[in-house]
């Protein structure tokens, strides 16, 4: 079944109120794009849990799609008349019925991570057999190893892990750097995260992978403490967890945090500066990864 979608050009005090409007009216999904995408003008808009995000782009897009059927053209008069905007020229374009499942599919190939590490969406062959390949597909849970802030933390752990050393990934998501310790040689690990659905990505990832590791949430959570604490999340949330992740990493054990942008690294590094020796590991595209000792 082919659909129709249009293209709207709004401020970002009209993009909100346009995509309810439009919404309401009948359209099957509405979505908010910057209209400088791909241009210099281009600006990243970074929010964390809990936070609310300042504003949308100055000049936006909205993006609307409609079934075969619908009278676009009186669905956007009543939305321009419901929300005061003032509704330009635009196009209407038919969206062809397509096998999107081979088109998102398309969209991932295997990334490497490092000399010896690459992450292997189920569809696609190793490209090098003889390294570490971790069997990964996209999925409802955050890390997929395209992410700097992941690629990161996977890296730390290929150069610094130590062999039979225990793991406690904090914030798990898809379970893929509890995965990748345990295909690097770690000891008992253990993942955490506050997401139902990501405990049982992570747990279906593990067993994908032919690794035993323990995923909880955090009201089953047993408390173990492990030679190395990791956790990428977001600095908010890493600022509140300090003392929580600091009592989980044994005396002399590690500590690698990120989700961490690099204006934000010296915050971190103090809130967690009673327990560890910690500085910056390595940045990647703005994303700063810390490690630490912790102090005996």
């Amino acid at each position: 079944m082919p659909w129709q979608s249009v293209k709207l050009a709004a401020t970002a005090d009209e993009a909100d109120r346009l995509s309810d409007a439009l919404m309401s009216l009948g359209a099957l999904s509405v979505s908010i794009e910057d209209a400088a995408a791909g241009t210099t003008g281009e600006a990243p808009i970074f929010g964390e849990p809990g936070m609310p995000v300042d504003a949308l782009w100055r000049d936006n897009y909205v993006v609307a799609l409609f079934e075969e059927k619908a009278n676009v053209h009186k669905i956007l008069l009543a939305a321009a008349t419901e929300c005061a905007y003032a509704l330009s020229a635009y196009a209407i374009e038919p969206v062809e019925e397509q096998d999107w499942v081979r088109l998102t599919q398309a969209e991932f190939d295997p990334i490497r991570i490092s000399e010896r590490l690459w992450i292997i969406p189920s569809w696609h062959d190793a490209p090098d057999v003889h390294a570490i390949n971790l069997k990964l597909d996209p999925g409802l849970a955050f890390g997929t190893g395209s992410h700097p802030t992941t690629r990161l933390c996977l890296q730390w752990l290929d150069q610094h892990l130590a062999v039979s050393a225990s793991v406690l990934d904090y914030g798990c998501g898809s379970g893929i750097l509890a995965i990748a310790a345990l295909k690097f040689g770690a000891g008992n690990t253990y993942g955490v995260d506050i997401d139902p659905q990501a405990i049982v990505t992570a747990r279906d990832n593990a067993a994908n992978n032919a690794v035993c590791a323990n995923f909880y949430l955090p009201e089953t959570d047993p408390g173990l403490r492990t030679e190395i604490v990791i956790a990428n999340i977001l600095t908010n949330p890493l600022l509140a967890l300090a003392p929580l992740l600091a009592d989980r990493c044994l005396p002399g054990g590690k500590i690698v945090l990120s989700g961490i942008l690099a204006e934000q690294a010296d915050k971190v590094i103090s809130a967690y500066s009673p327990w560890f020796n910690i500085s910056q590991w390595r940045c990647d595209e703005g994303w700063v990864c810390l490690s630490g000792d912790k102090f005996t």
